[in-house]
């Protein structure tokens, strides 16, 4: 299991965690993350189809990759397309049991923040998946040792691409690394 828990100092509160279990099924397991029956009671199940091709704003804001999964075909591992009812009929499939957990108790806002962030973060694991998928042939038969490199390195094009907001004018930036020097650039 891996578990991911953000906070944001400026809402001291607000918790979002999010604990992943990977398993060898199709999506059919029931209780993977050992929940009690009060937990049970009150999680909601959202199944994510990585084929599906239904999109809303968030989808949008996140982007696309326009890979069409029902007619994407991997030229390393022969695997796809991905039909209707690919979950049972593909071997060999794994699913991703992902638990969302967010807490922003603030009144007025707190429900609607936590709603959004659901739905986010659901188009945020939608594409991310279909483009595991869709880039097979890029990671296929590679070692552990070679995948975790190629995170890295992903990791720091992305941070490079973050670490800096430039302003409307294109002038100057927002470093993201220095929130007390930006807040007073913000003020």
């Amino acid at each position: 299991m891996r578990q991911i828990n953000l906070q944001c100092p400026y809402f001291e509160r607000f918790n979002l965690s999010i604990e992943t279990i990977h398993k060898a099924d199709n999506g059919n397991s029931e209780n993977v993350h050992g929940l009690s029956k009060e937990q049970l009671a009150t999680r909601e199940v959202v199944i994510i189809d990585i084929a599906s091709t239904v999109t809303d704003y968030w989808s949008y804001a996140i982007g696309t990759s326009h890979v069409d999964l029902s007619k994407f075909k991997s030229l390393r591992t022969n695997r796809g397309p991905l039909l209707e009812g690919w979950q049972d009929l593909c071997e060999p499939v794994m699913t991703a049991y992902k638990l969302v957990t967010i807490d922003a108790p603030y009144w007025g806002f707190g429900y609607r923040l936590e709603q959004a962030l659901l739905s986010a973060e659901r188009a945020l694991f939608l594409e991310s998946h279909r483009n595991c998928f869709a880039w097979i042939d890029e990671w296929y038969g590679m070692t552990m040792e070679q995948i975790r490199e190629l995170e890295k390195q992903s990791d720091s094009s992305l941070n490079e691409k973050l670490g800096k907001i430039a302003s409307v004018d294109g002038t100057h930036g927002l470093d993201l690394n220095d929130s007390d020097k930006n807040m007073k650039q913000l003020n």
